[in-house]
Parts: C-alpha cells; structure tokens; sequence
C-alpha cells in the first residue's frame, strides 16, 4: 500500500499519537499532529477518595488509559479488595493496566460504554461496589446502567478533557480549507466537538470541507462517527473500534483498494 502524497491529520491528543504516526509512516504517508483534545489528570477530591477507599470496591471499571495514568499519579499505594475484579473498555485500555501491576476480568468485544454494559450484566452487580474513574464529561450510559442493575456507583474525576491552547488547530482549520489534507481523523465525539468550536465563524465552512470535499473523514467508532453525523459529516468507520483498524480502513479508502 502507497500512500506517498497523502497527508493524514490527527486530532487525537498528542501523548496517545505515537502508534498513528508510526502506522502512518510506514504506509509511505504524511501524518500532520493537530490535536484538537488535551488530557489533564489533576489531583481532584474524587480521585482522592477512591484512592483511600480502593479495598471497599468489587468492582472498578476503567473506560480509557487516562484514568490509569491519574491512578498511578496520584495514589499512593492501589491496593484492592480481595476477589474485586477490574473490566476495561478496550484493548488500549488492557495494555496501560500493566503500569498497576494488575489485569482486566472483563473487556468487551465492542469497545463501547454499550459494550462494556453488555459484557458487565452477565455478574450479579446487586449491592456491589463500583468504581469508575473518568472524565466528568463522559456519556452517563455505563453508571446509569450499572445502577439499573443495583450497583453502587462512584464516579471519580480522575482527568479532565481540555481544547489545546497552540496554534495547531487554526493550521489544520487552514488546511481542511485550502483542502490541503486528504483525511482526517476523529477518535472521540470531543475531538470533533472541539475542532468545530475552534473554527468559530469559519465552522460551516469547516462542515462543508468535511462534508463535501474529497477529504475522506474516519471515525474510530459509531459513538464519534455519531456526533459527525450531527454535523451532516459521514465518516468511515472499523469493524473493531481501534486506531490500527481505523486507519487501515482510511488506507484502503486513500489508495482506492
């Protein structure tokens, strides 16, 4: 596969770009770093306490490696109750474990808040206690259906979900424009949310690049390619819901197999 002339974006927050440049690369194209998303782990009073209180939890659920950076940063020791078990969303997820020392019971085969729901109801979640560590503005679907099934929910803030203050997104803004990118990828609904919000009185252009232009737009999964499609934006998306999936499928668009 040659994709020599092609110029991908990225707007994935940078310290989780390594594996996309590296795939881009090697498929001869060019990736161009704009992340439209930032990941802050501040010591918040949540996070605090599910550190204090880790060996009171049955369960905790981690939905991104962002959470198990937070953890690591900030608790001081991560002892957990005997017999708890930990369900990730996804295989990322699984691999940034590692760094506690610990490993996964449950992963879902759709990397989704749906999917971890789905794979979470085959337990008994009665009276049990679980922790999820997260962003504040992530969808409610996980803690509202754990409650549903009479679990005892504690969401903590373990990181918070920021629009970079640099330059680079005007330039990618510029880019998609000028249409001087020939794809562009979104790997969460706030990378697109924030991508709009920075093009300000230039956003329906910016809709209208994407939504018309031949600049090919892929999604990670249905949830992101969900918010495009808010836009009036339709995006490629993988059968797994993965960055090695996801640009395989946006080499094959860009090279016309």
């Amino acid at each position: 596969m040659d994709l020599r002339g092609k110029v991908i974006a990225i707007t994935r927050p940078e310290e989780r770009c390594e594996e996309a440049i590296k795939l881009i690369k090697e498929a001869g194209g060019t990736p161009f770093i704009a992340p439209t998303l930032q990941i802050q782990t501040p010591k918040t009073k949540t996070l605090i306490r599910l550190c204090e209180n880790l060996k009171k939890f049955d369960w905790i659920i981690f939905t991104s490696p962002a959470a198990i950076k937070s953890l690591k940063k900030h608790c001081k020791k991560i002892k957990l109750k005997p017999g708890s078990k930990i369900a990730v969303i996804g295989p990322k997820t699984r691999e940034a474990l590692k760094e506690l020392r610990l490993e996964a019971h449950v992963m879902p085969s759709d990397y989704t808040a749906e999917g971890l729901v789905k794979a979470l109801s085959a337990y008994d979640m009665q009276n049990k206690n679980v922790a999820i560590p997260r962003t504040l503005a992530a969808r409610n679907i996980l803690p509202e259906s754990l409650r549903k099934m009479g679990a005892n929910v504690h969401i903590a803030e373990a990181y918070k979900s920021t629009r970079p203050k640099d330059d680079r997104i005007q330039k990618l803004i510029e880019k998609i424009l000028k249409e001087e990118i020939d794809a562009i990828t979104f790997t969460s609904p706030l990378t697109v949310e924030n991508l709009i919000k920075a093009a300000k009185d230039k956003k329906e252009d910016i809709i209208k690049k994407l939504s018309n232009s031949r600049i090919i737009v892929a999604a990670i999964g249905p949830i992101t390619a969900k918010k495009l499609e808010e836009y009036g934006i339709t995006a490629i998306t993988p059968k797994n819901y993965t960055i090695k999936d996801m640009l395989t499928r946006l080499f094959h668009e860009l090279s016309g197999d």
